[in-house]
């Protein structure tokens, strides 16, 4: 078995046309998503978007790379600091 590791991506969609993009490239990864929560913040005009998952390294960072690849949306991802079998 693969070892995974436990992360947050942190996103943040400043182009709200963007969403059906970034929701496309969740479901790529859904296998490896533990759950999401996202708070619209109507003040400043943004989402901001937590999603914890449960992947290789290398997955998680393909993720926040295809996420942060779409024009008006951010992704950065923070990890545990030790790896779960």
């Amino acid at each position: 078995m693969e070892e995974t590791r436990v992360a947050i991506l942190a996103i943040v969609v400043e182009d709200r046309e963007k969403a059906e993009e970034l929701n496309r490239v969740l479901h790529d990864y859904s296998g490896y998503v533990i759950g999401r929560m996202g708070l619209p913040y109507e003040k400043k005009g943004i989402s901001l978007i937590s999603v914890a998952v449960d992947a290789p390294q290398d997955v998680i960072s393909a993720m926040a790379g295809r996420i942060g690849n779409i024009a008006g949306v951010t992704a950065k991802a923070v990890y545990s600091k030790r790896d779960v079998t």
